[in-house]
């Protein structure tokens, strides 16, 4: 039986909300290449690995944040990158007022972005977005109005934001939201734990509720990347969530400061491409919180496609959790086709 240790500086009796995890408690996840798998062995083994990554030059990836934001596209491609912008969007509503009824709202926005745009028939209509992103508890009413659509219901679990309740507690909230229909789980980790150098168990509990969504629904990892500190640390949190079998890295939960920034979502592209090479699996990504501009949403496209390459440039493989970006998306689409830019009036802005 594996068993994780206490980190250095806790006693192993020490109790904390969840107890030290073993390795027989919740499913592995996929065979990984030896050198991976051994990671993951116990908790010494998992912190060297972690230890063992290349240190992110903050320099350097800074500078290339600023060269990747003064990047710009020509005018035929603008259209195309703003409906792939819109494509995948994360339509999102995290709020203690949202009520039945804003949620059937903020669906049928998703359905249509632009009603009072180009008709059908014109060729030129607006794209739906990829999901709408909601609590729980109001999964089952963004699956009813969404049905059919091939819009994705997503749903934060895990107690978000804070990650501070038990690994019961957190299943139970991440069965309620498939339960209800959700396609998506946008769980976050226990930066508590991961900052107290408990490694081991925020993979654990990545995995318990990787097994809950197992063959049901997709698993974004929200990292939290504003409460991490460093560069370095945001490289490790990636890894231990690769490891733990997310299919999304995510940056933020959109309640902390600074959330998606360039460079931060660049540790995370670079993460998922190394991790497809040294794996074949193909990881998505998801920055959120603080993208509120078509420009901010193109600068990002940049990156995704000359940091991880142009094989996630689909809105499988990356997305954009956010509310208000949606509507600038619409009103420079608005630009784009009528060659000027729409009264702000006649978009369904939120």
């Amino acid at each position: 039986m594996t068993t994780y240790a206490a980190p250095p500086g806790q006693a192993s009796g020490s109790t904390s909300s969840d107890p030290v995890p073993t390795a027989t408690a919740t499913p592995t996840p996929p065979a990984l290449p030896a050198h991976l798998a051994g990671a993951t062995a116990d908790e010494a083994t998992l912190r060297r690995f972690l230890s063992g990554l290349p240190a992110v030059d903050p320099v350097g990836l800074e500078q290339r944040s600023a060269t990747l934001a003064t990047r710009s596209i020509k005018k035929a491609s603008k259209l195309a990158a703003i409906d792939l912008a819109i494509s995948m969007v994360d339509l999102t509503t995290l709020e203690g007022a949202d009520t039945p009824g804003k949620v059937r709202n903020l669906s049928r926005k998703a359905l249509a972005p632009d009603p009072g745009g180009p008709s059908t028939g014109s060729g030129n209509v607006c794209p739906r977005v990829a999901a709408v992103c909601v609590y729980p508890d109001r999964v089952a009413t963004a699956a009813d109005a969404l049905a059919g659509s091939g819009v994705k219901v997503a749903s934060v679990a895990t107690a978000f934001p804070s990650g501070r309740s038990s690994l019961e507690v957190k299943l139970a909230d991440t069965r309620l939201a498939i339960e209800s229909g959700a396609d998506e789980i946008d769980m976050v980790i226990d930066r508590g734990a991961f900052l107290a150098g408990q490694y081991g168990l925020v993979l654990e509990q990545i995995r318990a509720v990787k097994a809950e969504c197992e063959g049901r629904a997709r698993l974004k990892v929200i990292l939290e990347t504003g409460e991490l500190a460093t560069y370095d640390n945001v490289r490790r949190a990636c890894w231990i969530a690769l490891l733990g079998g997310g299919d999304f890295l995510k940056t933020s939960t959109g309640k902390v400061n600074p959330a998606a920034t360039l460079p931060i979502v660049q540790v995370l592209l670079q993460a998922v491409r190394d991790w497809r090479d040294q794996t074949g699996q193909q990881v998505a990504v998801k920055p959120a919180g603080g993208i509120r501009t078509t420009k901010d949403a193109v600068r990002h496209l940049v990156a995704v496609n000359e940091v991880a390459g142009p094989e996630w440039l689909d809105p499988h493989w990356f997305r954009f959790g956010a509310s208000s970006l949606l509507d600038d998306l619409v009103l420079q689409r608005r630009a784009q086709l009528d060659g000027h830019y729409a009264d702000p009036d006649t978009v369904a802005l939120d």
